[in-house]
């Protein structure tokens, strides 16, 4: 029935609604409130409609930006993960991987299909659209610990070595934008010593 299929969609849409409570660490720029995950996918979402020349590949725009509307809405279930938290992470996959599940699967049956596609195409890094999503992914919360005077890297003592690790890959996506993000967010934080390094560790 159509109306079984409308009814599906727009408690899914409804559903999706829960991702504005979802708190992350990273700080809004006037560095009082936390951003949530529903922010974080919409600036991150933007990012990639004006960053889009800086790919280091050809993309299908519309793919990825859909890749980051919907690459945390399993966090409703999961939790935020924070980037840093190595014993929140050992459990990410098995959390997230239920959720989708649940989630995804409040749609009708071939948008299911393509949601859950997309959301493990963007997990797995290995296409041009989820490779540059990655970067819009990582470059966001750069931005706005840069734009903070680096206060979530602060209260969280991240050192300089966690940041290059989860980035390893973000010059795969754009060598570009993560020049830039290095040169100018990462390493003047180093210097004014928001970010940690061995000697400070």
């Amino acid at each position: 029935m159509e109306n079984d299929r409308l009814k599906k969609q727009l408690d899914f849409c409804l559903e999706i609604d829960r991702e504005k409570f979802i708190q992350r660490q990273t700080y809004l720029t006037d560095g009082i409130r936390r951003e949530n995950d529903a922010e974080h996918a919409w600036h991150a979402a933007l990012m990639a409609i004006l960053l889009e020349e800086y790919s280091n590949e050809p993309i299908d725009l519309l793919k990825t930006v859909t890749m980051l509307l919907i690459h945390d809405i399993v966090e409703i279930d999961a939790g935020d993960t924070y980037a840093y938290d190595e014993t929140a992470k050992s459990t990410q996959s098995e959390r997230e991987e239920k959720a989708s599940e649940r989630i995804f699967g409040l749609l009708p049956e071939n948008q299911r299909r393509k949601f859950c596609q997309l959301w493990k195409e963007f997990e797995s890094g290995d296409t041009p659209e989820s490779r540059f999503a990655h970067v819009m992914d990582n470059l966001q919360p750069m931005m706005l610990n840069a734009a903070t005077d680096g206060k979530a890297w602060e209260e969280h003592k991240v050192r300089i070595d966690q940041i290059l690790g989860r980035n390893r890959h973000t010059s795969d996506g754009s060598e570009v934008l993560w020049n830039y993000a290095y040169l100018h967010w990462i390493l003047d934080n180093v210097k004014a010593g928001k970010i940690l390094t061995p000697d400070h560790a």
